[in-house]
């Protein structure tokens, strides 16, 4: 087993940025956090030992072992990325209120605890404030395949028997279909998941379902088809590429006027974020599975057919992906031009634009989900804090761009979705002191 340092949960860091730098070289992107969560969860639906590489060493996962590991799982880091499950000996037991605080991903265990225990109590769900974000679509999806739930300050959930059906989900929540995609593979009989998500990270959950045994028809798509009850056994899996982090990367190369190589980019996944980097004239090259950011971009915002302003908008996938929305806003504000950013999914994901504002951005907040960028404009450096974790990147990017030395207060929810990043930036020529430093 493998040591490695860990910050603690409620220690407070800081990013120190010295702006103005540009940068070089080549960077491989984490593995997608979004994919690990389900995906760990997801293993204690077999008492075999599944095998997980390209795990990303983040806040959230760490978390999230803790948790599987308080109901009886045993979880080891055999490397910096590699961990390996096996949870042959489960309880159900009330989770820690403390963990379940800290990460929203907590509410992933209630499919596959019920499939393996017939029970679970869940505190309710943290994460990142952004506004409300709804649990229903799981409660009615695993109400459909035989769950009984009450919810009395915490949610409890029981199931003699899961049973396969027709669900229709009431939105393409990501997590509830990864919750009902999990107890589906376990129910008996055929169930089928309409209206559900396609995110690369589903995609990724149900390849490692199959690898582990499941049968599923759909993958890609907004309807799935599971035949339940199929014995599942181990696993091995490699967690695919955060095509978020590569929307980060590719941003951050376009205000900084940097040249940088992204390997093992997952470029099949990127088609939607690419088009929406080329309305802000920022184009890369794909060489293989690499993603090259050129230096020397147009950086001019596309304007719609008649000279009107255009509009960029996250969407359910195959559509640009609502955790790439602050990364464009702060790349929007170094382009020429005018672009309207709309965020539909959060209320409250776009109030970090202030911080850009005072830093010199020109922005108008219009209301909760829409803004409207006009840039150029040349940013200062200041002190801010990280509201969450895309904000955050999204703030880190704006340092790094701006001239002087900023500060980042509250970087540990950056730390939360992006591993190591103040140290693979700063091999690429950022200059980025972490405060405290890292132990290891």
């Amino acid at each position: 087993m493998t040591a490695v340092a860990q910050a603690q949960p409620h220690e407070r860091i800081q990013y120190v940025v010295e702006g103005g730098h540009r940068l070089a070289g080549e960077i491989q992107p984490s593995g997608n956090k979004n994919a690990a969560l389900p995906i760990i969860a997801a293993s204690l639906l077999t008492d075999k030992l599944v095998h997980l590489t390209n795990v990303p060493r983040i806040r959230d996962v760490e978390a999230l072992v803790e948790l599987i590991q308080s109901v009886g799982a045993k979880a080891r880091w055999l490397g910096r990325n590699e961990l390996e499950i096996e949870a042959s000996d489960l309880k159900p037991a009330d989770l820690d209120p403390g963990l379940c605080a800290r990460i929203r991903a907590s509410i992933l265990l209630a499919g596959p605890m019920l499939a393996r225990c017939g029970e679970i109590t869940l505190p309710p769900p943290g994460g990142d404030v952004i506004g409300r974000r709804r649990v229903d679509t799981h409660f009615l999806a695993l109400e459909q395949l035989g769950a009984e739930i009450n919810v009395n300050g915490s949610y409890n959930f029981r199931a003699e028997r899961l049973r396969g059906a027709d669900v229709f989900l009431d939105e393409p929540s990501v997590t509830a279909t990864e919750n009902a995609l999990c107890a589906a593979v376990a129910a008996e009989g055929k169930t089928i998941l309409r209206n559900c998500a396609s995110e690369p990270h589903v995609q990724d959950l149900a390849h490692f379902l199959i690898a582990m045994g499941a049968k599923i028809d759909g993958i890609g798509t907004n309807t799935m088809t599971i035949y339940g009850g199929q014995p599942l056994g181990g696993a091995v899996h490699r967690i695919g590429p955060d095509h978020n982090e590569i929307g980060s990367l590719i941003g951050l190369a376009a205000v900084t006027g940097s040249e940088i190589i992204i390997r093992r980019a997952g470029v099949e996944h990127l088609r939607s974020t690419l088009m929406t980097f080329e309305r802000l004239g920022i184009r890369c090259r794909i060489e293989g599975d690499d993603l090259v950011v050129p230096a020397g971009q147009e950086m001019k915002i596309q304007p719609d057919f008649g000279g009107h302003i255009p509009k960029i908008e996250d969407q359910p996938w195959p559509a640009f992906p609502a955790d790439t929305m602050s990364i464009a806003i702060v790349t929007a504000s170094q382009c020429e031009g005018v672009v309207l950013m709309f965020e539909k999914m959060f209320e409250s994901r776009m109030f970090f634009v202030d911080k850009l504002i005072a830093m010199g951005a020109r922005i108008v907040l219009c209301d909760p989900h829409r803004a409207i960028v006009a840039g150029p404009s040349k940013l200062r450096a200041a002190q801010v804090e990280s509201p969450d974790i895309r904000a955050g990147m999204a703030m880190l990017i704006a340092a790094m761009c701006a001239e002087g030395t900023s500060v980042i207060n509250n970087a540990q929810q950056i730390e939360r979705g992006y591993e190591r990043i103040e140290e693979r930036l700063n091999a690429l020529g950022a200059r980025i002191t972490r405060v405290p430093p890292r132990e290891a």
